[in-house]
């Protein structure tokens, strides 16, 4: 499903050249991506097969599937913009083959007047196919860190041949001291948002601003979530924080 706009803070438009997912860590317990699958997974529509819901609540199907027709959706688009790449997947899901990921580069590398930024979760196999990608500068990569159990993630994405490394600890589920930023470029910070959602601290917060302040590392305050993140709004500290890495 490709998109002109987004209402996610960091980005201005989202790509989505895959559809459908599988949960790997914590941090995708209350998945706000299975919600709206399951929401579009009836006949005929986007996410059909790809998402249901259950007793349990929403769930991906396991069933991952690529969409070569939206390959080229952002040459369509002539206006500078930053893209949120597979805001509804995972770019380096195991079911997705390589070749498809180098098309994807490749449409990135094309499409060179946009910033595409790029998310997994999947930090090995990202790690494992940095070799085989073209790494345009327009293209920024980035991991999601939930908690301390995850920051391997960091490692892995500092050594792939990305020219901008980007950190995305959303949603924050505990404290995140002695992060490695040496070789990061930017830092997303966010609450959960939706059902379920689990409360995050804001000494939390403070502190990888504080890393960040230290490191000369660029600070985008997302959201303190809540199941209704309009009500707790985005202010840290009586500011906004929207500093990018460009």
């Amino acid at each position: 499903m490709a998109s002109q706009s987004s209402k996610i803070e960091w980005t201005e438009s989202t790509w989505n050249p895959v559809r459908g997912c599988t949960r790997v860590s914590e941090g995708c317990r209350f998945c706000y991506a299975e919600r709206i699958a399951a929401r579009f997974s009836g006949e005929g529509l986007a996410y059909e097969g790809l998402a249901e819901n259950t007793i349990a609540g929403p769930r991906w199907t396991k069933e991952v599937r690529t969409v070569p027709k939206l390959l080229n959706e952002p040459m369509k688009w002539r206006k500078p913009r930053r893209i949120f790449v597979n805001s509804m997947s995972d770019l380096f899901h195991e079911k997705i083959e390589l070749t498809y990921i180098q098309k994807v580069f490749s449409v990135m590398e094309k499409a060179h007047w946009h910033q595409f930024q790029v998310l997994t979760k999947r930090a090995d196999l990202l790690l494992k196919y940095s070799p085989k990608l073209l790494w345009p500068s327009n293209v920024w990569m980035g991991v999601s860190v939930e908690d301390n159990r995850v920051t391997h993630r960091i490692d892995a994405l500092s050594q792939t041949d990305a020219h901008i490394k980007f950190l995305s600890l959303e949603p924050l589920l505990g404290e995140l001291p002695n992060l490695a930023l040496d070789e990061i470029d930017w830092v997303i910070v966010g609450g959960e948002s939706g059902p379920g959602a689990r409360e995050i601290e804001k000494k939390w917060v403070i502190d990888i601003r504080d890393q960040c302040e230290s490191a000369k590392v660029p600070f985008f305050f997302k959201q303190w979530g809540g199941r209704r993140k309009s009500k707790t709004g985005r202010e840290l500290d009586g500011r906004f924080y929207d500093e990018m890495p460009v």
